[in-house]
């Protein structure tokens, strides 16, 4: 049966409550499912043939729920601005194999320099390419931008490594394992204020309950990066830290010793693990239709929102991933 006009669901906007932290955390379950990277030509072709269709006020013979399934397949694979196919690698869905093959060899290779050269360098060139796709199409980052900050990003990564491991050569085997975490929480410090740094000097628009756009805030634009910045170290934390104090007691237990050759595919999955939980959790952390208290906006924005409507005491902005 065709779906009636009165019952047709609005996909322009998540399937779950995002006021609330459960509703967050099943909206990223879906949309950062690395199983989504699997889906063939023909099947992202039919996920984008129902979504554009659906927009256009077709009424599908599909059910609620194979609607919603083609729309986090869609969003999964093409850019949200542009609908343009996403490089596979850049895609949320990529983020758990990714970072878990990356991780474990993080976590595996780190005590010489060439290690942490190579691996920081590769994980930052990762992380470009993650925020080439996903960038905004309204406001594409520039390729002197993206340079700057990978870069910048690099630098800072191999800087706090190198640095961390000569300072923890004399301590316990356990400090220095966490090294590893330390350079990408430094990066991350880097990398998303650069990356957004037009934001910081421009603003970012904020809005009324009602969608209606009542200024630019540089205040809103340095809580969102602060909260994106939180979010993304905590999602790196678990599969960093977990792993460091495990694999310091199987060579306390001459475990390492004996097989060698284990330390990669334990540590790879043990971060796919923490990886799989932990990026939608974090994700989840704080709402993406973020809000803040006028009284907490730049006074010039202040006075232009009292204009406009008084009684306004709270104003929402997206904070990004």
């Amino acid at each position: 049966m065709q779906q009636l006009e009165e019952s047709r669901i609005n996909i322009d906007k998540p399937k779950w409550d995002q006021s609330t932290y459960w509703g967050r955390l099943r909206h990223f379950f879906v949309t950062t499912n690395p199983a989504n990277i699997l889906c063939t030509a023909d099947e992202l072709g039919r996920a984008k043939d129902i979504v554009t269709r659906y927009r256009k006020g077709e009424a599908l013979d599909l059910p609620a729920d194979e609607i919603w399934k083609a729309k986090y397949i869609y969003d999964s694979a093409f850019h949200p601005d542009t609908g343009e196919k996403m490089i596979i690698f850049g895609r949320m869905a990529a983020q758990v194999p990714a970072c878990m093959l990356i991780g474990g060899c993080m976590l595996t290779w780190f005590r010489t320099t060439r290690e942490v050269i190579f691996w920081q360098w590769f994980n930052q060139s990762f992380n470009a390419v993650v925020n080439y796709t996903n960038r905004s199409g309204s406001s594409p980052i520039t390729v002197p931008q993206l340079a700057t900050s990978y870069v910048c990003a690099t630098s800072g990564a191999l800087v706090a490594a190198l640095s961390l491991n000569s300072l923890v050569k004399k301590a316990p085997p356990l400090i220095g394992r966490f090294v590893p975490f330390a350079a990408i929480a430094v990066a991350n410090c880097i990398n998303i204020p650069l990356m957004r740094r037009r934001e910081l000097t421009e603003g970012i628009e904020v809005i009324d309950e009602n969608g209606n756009v009542l200024g630019k805030s540089s205040l809103a634009a340095q809580s969102g990066i602060t909260a994106v910045t939180i979010s993304r170290i905590a999602m790196a934390a678990p599969a960093f830290v977990l792993p460091a104090f495990y694999m310091n007691h199987l060579e306390k237990k001459g475990f390492l010793k004996r097989f060698p050759w284990s330390s990669a595919p334990i540590q790879t999955v043990i971060c796919g693990l923490c990886y799989t939980f932990a990026t939608p959790m974090c994700c989840a952390l704080f709402p993406q239709q973020a809000s803040i208290a006028v009284s907490k906006l730049e006074p010039e924005l202040q006075e232009r929102i009292k204009k406009q409507n008084s009684s306004l005491t709270e104003v929402y902005y997206n904070k990004g991933l």
